[in-house]
């Protein structure tokens, strides 16, 4: 595992309450299907929930969500505001997420991106993530989903 990133100037911590505000905000501004404020916030008190944010002063700019069980990872939900992107705020998001499947025992890291997104999907590679399988029609605009697992 690399060394845990850091970005200038951003705090990664913690998802709280008073962050989903916030976090839907960026959400609705990143996905063309964005999930409901409501799944944020019980996604923050469900058991097995590994939920972050980056924060730039008192400013939520990216977020991720991620569940496990037993030694199963699966990241939800990952965004960074379109302004502070290509800093390195995903990858210390991401990173953060497989130190705590390393210190936890997780032996496999998964989530889905959609196919037409070669950009996360070339993220993804470069943290030696691998393409599994493709869900036909995952999203509801019909689009397939790539589905990646990075096995630790």
């Amino acid at each position: 595992m690399s060394a845990r990133p850091e970005v200038p100037g951003v705090a990664i911590q913690f998802a709280t309450a008073r962050d989903v505000v916030a976090v839907h905000k960026l959400e609705e501004a990143s996905f063309p299907a964005p999930w409901r404020k409501e799944f944020f916030e019980s996604e923050l008190y469900a058991s097995g929930r590994f939920n972050l944010v980056a924060r730039r002063g008192n400013v939520v700019i990216g977020y991720l969500f991620a569940m496990w069980f037993f030694d199963e990872m699966h990241v939800n939900k990952i965004a960074v505001d379109a302004m502070e992107r290509r800093q390195g705020i995903a990858q210390a998001l991401m990173e953060r997420c497989i130190e705590f499947a390393h210190t936890n025992r997780i032996k496999t890291i998964s989530l889905e991106v959609r196919k037409s997104n070669r950009g996360a999907q070339e993220f993804y590679k470069q943290l030696d993530f691998a393409s599994s399988y493709m869900r036909p029609r995952y999203y509801p605009d019909g689009e397939a989903a790539v589905v990646m697992t990075k096995v630790l």
